[in-house]
């Protein structure tokens, strides 16, 4: 049984012709016939009694037309549905963002976002790089951006660049210097994030590209927020390193200092993740393909 089958079906039905049914349904009468003669060899009853000048429904049509008609009214919503999902008029979607560009840039985006489709529903998680990934990895949303990239099961692009900045309190003897060399920083004390940290790992990454582990670090405090982490150094507790986008406002109040670290590249990418792509994901493409495009525009 198929919806060709049943439509003809109605339309015999309705017209009582099979020349008339034929002609709403721009088929010729031949292949009208044989959908219907489809159907009742496969439903094993005849469905019509054709006289010469009238056609009758059987008890088994008569049976079917009224549940025919309420398959056929489900499949065609079904189909506007789907319309409407393929122009983003309406569906779901479910975003995940480590902090900074959970905090500083997807805001802005998924509203703009929501003004092109207002249909569109949008829910965006913040948390850990590691968390993120583990949410899209468990499929538990669509699609991730983070401060980390992945290599295995999941897609993994570079999105934008993220440019990271080493703090340090307003009376500190760094402020007002150029730049230290990487062996200072590791003797002073510093404010750190959490484990799993986008931010945390760019830089151990790159420091232990200069020779220095994990214990190296003079780790005063970690902390589970790049604003906590930020309000500890004005504080006097110790140094860190965070993404300017975080840091902007606190270093254009004066609350803390920016100094350079000699040798050591302080940019880094922030990249989208996502499940290996699927038919039907209309929303995460949609997404995606925007936010491409506002960072191209940004870049210009």
């Amino acid at each position: 049984m198929n919806f060709k089958q049943l439509e003809a079906f109605l339309r015999v039905a309705e017209l009582q012709s099979f020349t008339r049914a034929a002609r709403q349904l721009y088929m010729s009468q031949p292949a009208v016939s044989f959908q219907i003669k489809a159907l009742e060899d496969d439903l094993r009853v005849p469905l019509f009694q054709r006289g010469d000048k009238q056609i009758i429904m059987t008890e088994a049509g008569r049976l079917l037309y009224p549940e025919a008609k309420q398959m056929v009214r489900q499949y065609h919503m079904i189909r506007a549905s789907l319309d409407d999902l393929r122009g983003l008029k309406t569906g779901h979607l479910l975003l995940g963002a480590s902090t900074i560009p959970g905090e500083y840039l997807m805001p802005v985006l998924v509203g703009e976002f929501r003004q092109k489709y207002p249909g569109m529903d949008v829910n965006l998680r913040v948390g850990g790089s590691g968390d993120i990934i583990r949410l899209v990895r468990d499929r538990e949303i669509d699609l991730g951006i983070t401060g980390i990239p992945v290599s295995v099961e999941l897609e993994c692009k570079e999105w934008q660049e993220d440019r990271l900045v080493l703090i340090v309190p307003q009376n500190h003897p760094w402020c007002g210097l150029e730049a230290v060399e990487p062996a200072q920083l590791v003797a002073e004390p510093m404010i750190v994030r959490e484990p799993g940290s986008g931010t945390r790992r760019t830089v151990e990454s790159k420091l232990a590209d200069l020779g220095y582990g994990p214990g190296d670090f003079n780790i005063a405090m970690e902390l589970g927020s790049t604003r906590a982490v930020i309000t500890g150094v004005q504080a006097g507790l110790g140094v860190s390193i965070v993404s300017w986008l975080a840091a902007q406002e606190a270093l254009e109040l004066g609350k803390v200092c920016s100094v350079g670290l000699r040798d050591v590249d302080l940019s880094r990418k922030l990249y989208l993740i996502r499940y290996p792509r699927e038919v039907g994901s209309f929303a995460v493409d949609a997404f995606i393909k925007f936010i491409l495009e506002q960072a191209d525009i940004a870049a210009v």
